[in-house]
């Protein structure tokens, strides 16, 4: 049922910014917040950004005050809007609903890839 479409990728130079979407139908009225994660080639995925039910938001340290994340609840779609970027920002990134047990998917979607040259 859970469908994980992320869009907004590209390809920008240090200092350039990105808005990435994503959409979940169903996220919403079924209570659930959404993340951001993103993976680097060679690392691990790594978390970057929350923003719960209730509008509650958070990030990871390495993006507070350049990155703000937000939804649009009729259209069940969750932004996360980039600034002042930096090659280290470069990444495929990945949306995954949270928040309660039902929330969670058992597969990622097929993410959008975020690359930053300086």
């Amino acid at each position: 049922q859970v469908q994980l479409v992320e869009s907004g990728g590209g390809s920008v130079q240090a200092g350039g910014s990105l808005r990435l979407s994503c959409t979940a139908p169903g996220f919403t009225s079924s209570m659930c917040g959404m993340d951001w994660y993103r993976q680097a080639a060679g690392k691990q995925r790594e978390w970057v950004s929350t923003i719960r039910t209730g509008g509650t938001t958070l990030y990871a340290d390495s993006v507070k005050g350049r990155f703000s994340i937000s939804k649009d609840k009729a259209n069940d779609t969750v932004y996360l809007q980039m600034l002042s970027l930096k090659p280290e920002d470069t990444a495929m990134y990945y949306c995954q609903p949270g928040g309660s047990s039902w929330c969670i998917a058992n597969y990622w979607g097929q993410g959008t890839q975020v690359t930053v040259s300086s």
